[in-house]
């Protein structure tokens, strides 16, 4: 298939950034979509110009590092898969495709399609983690949990931190990346002495990064490719209430 692309283009972040037009011909439609931008970048190399910059790294949908804005959508026009997992089988022959990073105050692009999402990481250093004293390890069935609840933390585990719930907030908000941080430690047995300690400083951090507040408009999960529910956003806010008193 042959499409036209419109990509983002910035060479820094105090650059002044454009969308730039290519044509990407005689693309597999059982390529991806990172692959389908592999091909333009090789025409664009052999051509003398710069190729696009986007991030990847395991391109199985699993460490987050791909999300880009495929005309308009976190991850593209396919549901529950990150950007490394759409195939081009999902365009026709002839389609204009907009191409552009996540669109947040607190991730600032970097170039092209590459943004800072060190964000996300200073929150995870806030309280993401849960303090034991070093020794032995115990045996995996020595505290029981009930199956229930192990199931839900593994649900808030599964998210990648690939922001693509800030990028589709209308109000740029990042809870549902720190509800999923934060309960899936809180709902544990070994997360609860530090439970209030780490909601309160958890979301101080997301605040002093300057994202916006949730208002319920539930696009983060549906932009989600882990499909993490905003349940997990309620529960926060009752940690955090509890935290408050």
């Amino acid at each position: 298939m042959n499409l036209t692309l419109h990509v983002w283009r910035q060479a820094s972040p105090d650059a002044k950034g454009r969308f730039v037009k290519y044509e990407a011909k005689e693309i597999s439609e059982h390529a991806s979509f990172l692959e389908m931008l592999d091909v333009v970048n090789e025409q664009l190399t052999v051509d003398g110009e710069e190729p696009i910059a986007f991030e990847s790294d395991c391109r199985e949908g699993i460490c987050g590092t791909c999300g880009i804005m495929i005309s308009g959508v976190p991850h593209g026009p396919d549901e529950g898969i990150a950007t490394c997992q759409l195939h081009m089988r999902l365009f026709k022959d002839g389609d204009e495709i907009w191409v552009e990073p996540w669109r947040a105050t607190p991730f600032p692009v970097l170039k092209d399609l590459i943004v800072d999402r060190s964000p996300l990481d200073r929150i995870v250093q806030a309280g993401g983690f849960i303090s034991v004293n070093t020794g032995s390890p115990q045996d995996a069935n020595e505290i029981p949990i009930p199956k229930d609840l192990a199931e839900l933390s593994m649900d808030a585990a599964a998210c990648i931190g690939c922001g693509a719930c800030v990028a589709a907030c209308p109000n740029a908000s990042a809870m549902l990346f720190t509800s999923a941080k934060v309960e899936h430690l809180n709902l544990l047995p070994q997360g609860d002495p530090e439970k209030y300690r780490r909601v309160m400083q958890m979301v101080e951090q997301m605040d002093r990064e300057g994202f916006g507040n949730c208002t319920n408009h539930g696009a983060c999960q549906t932009a989600c490719p882990k499909e993490i529910s905003i349940d997990f956003i309620a529960r926060l806010n009752r940690d955090l209430l509890k935290a408050s008193f």
